[in-house]
């Protein structure tokens, strides 16, 4: 096989993929907008049953509490091991986490893909080809790395409030 159809061919393959990598951060851009605001509504129900869950916390006394999914897996499942407890946390977590690695691996596909033809048209003196070339570029890795950074912020937080729920639990269980 000859090395210039094996490039065009992969040229080929990766122009496909243009388009269902920027369907898919659109996607994940509608889905970091649900999560800030799912993250938002989960801060004021803390906020709301905070001290009726430290209360819980202090009596020994369990009691089923929104905002706080760990505890609340402890509630209806006293007999759950750290470890399933643990599991639990991270499969909470897992979306948010997996969106905040991949978005920006999408963005940089997305800005890579068009790069060929923006050299080609370079190549070809074709100043408007390689404008419109960049500008999808240029905008699709600077929405992966928005969605990222959307979808980060409420990660961190959640990881450290479902960390200090695994300790209430410890206390718990004496």
């Amino acid at each position: 096989m000859n090395i210039a159809v094996l490039e065009g061919l992969l040229a080929n393959l990766s122009e496909f993929l243009m388009t269902p990598v920027l369907i898919i951060i659109i996607a994940l851009l509608i889905y970091a907008i649900y999560a800030i605001g799912r993250f938002a509504g989960m801060y004021f129900v803390r906020r709301k049953n905070s001290l009726n869950y430290t209360r819980d916390i202090n009596t020994k006394a369990p009691q089923w509490r929104n905002g706080y999914p760990i505890h609340n897996y402890f509630v209806t499942n006293p007999q759950a091991c750290e470890n399933e407890l643990e599991v639990f946390a991270l499969k909470e977590l897992e979306t948010l986490r997996i969106v905040t690695r991949v978005a920006p691996m999408l963005g940089l596909i997305a800005t890579m893909v068009p790069m060929g033809p923006a050299l080609k048209a370079l190549a070809d003196g074709n100043i408007q080809g390689i404008s419109e070339s960049l500008i999808i570029a240029f905008a699709s890795v600077i929405w992966g790395l928005v969605i990222a950074t959307l979808t980060f912020w409420p990660a961190s937080v959640k990881k450290r409030w479902y960390a200090s729920e695994l300790i209430n639990i410890r206390k718990l269980r004496g």
